[in-house]
């Protein structure tokens, strides 16, 4: 499955992206805000999160950068369970492309597919010590939920406070639209995504 936004091409990642990704996600600023990558990540790292099946029903995407030339891979999102067995949304986004809104933006094409595809409501979340995501998930109509849970990070190698979210009212500017009132308002987002896969 392929989708497109203004700036943004999400596509499931390929092995011969692996140079491109353990350069985007090779920081340790960047990777020790996610459960499941380790530090340090470099090609052998990429390869296995590469060679990884995905599942039709949990979407997992790279996020390219669509240039005057060839894209450019700046980050990657998906949903996949979290450790109590709700879905949840999940982002990256490669450290030199922060602050330009592509989290956002690939963030917003995600919940389309969501309700397209008719998943539940999404949960999310973040390290506490990494606020800029909460910024994103509030834009993205998400709201806390008052709770802190310990999550493992691989690339820290230990437990860390995380902020939980669920799905919430939209953002202050009314920008989006709840995710329980979008169910069956996208048909045409469906059907685009049918031509998409055919």
């Amino acid at each position: 499955m392929f989708a497109r936004t203004e700036r943004l091409l999400l596509r499931p990642g390929w092995q011969e992206d692996a140079p491109a990704l353990a350069r985007a996600i090779g920081e340790e600023s960047v990777v020790r805000n996610l459960a499941t990558a380790p530090w340090p990540y470099g090609e052998a790292e990429a390869q296995a999160f590469l060679s990884k099946p995905i599942d039709p029903a949990q979407p997992r995407f790279l996020i390219f950068a669509r240039t005057g030339g060839a894209p450019r891979l700046v980050g990657g999102c998906g949903i996949s369970p979290d450790p109590e067995g709700a879905l949840e949304m999940g982002y990256w986004i490669a450290r030199p492309y922060w602050g330009l809104g592509f989290a956002t933006e690939a963030g917003r094409q995600l919940i389309r597919i969501a309700r397209a595809m008719h998943m539940p409501r999404l949960a999310a979340g973040h390290f506490i010590d990494n606020p800029a995501s909460g910024t994103v998930l509030r834009k993205l109509g998400f709201r806390p939920t008052g709770q802190i849970a310990q999550r493992y990070s691989v690339a820290r190698g230990c437990l860390a406070d995380c902020a939980l979210f669920e799905e919430g009212a939209g953002d202050a500017d009314g920008a989006v639209t709840p995710m329980r009132t979008r169910i069956g308002v996208d048909e045409d987002f469906r059907q685009e995504l049918r031509l998409m896969a055919a």
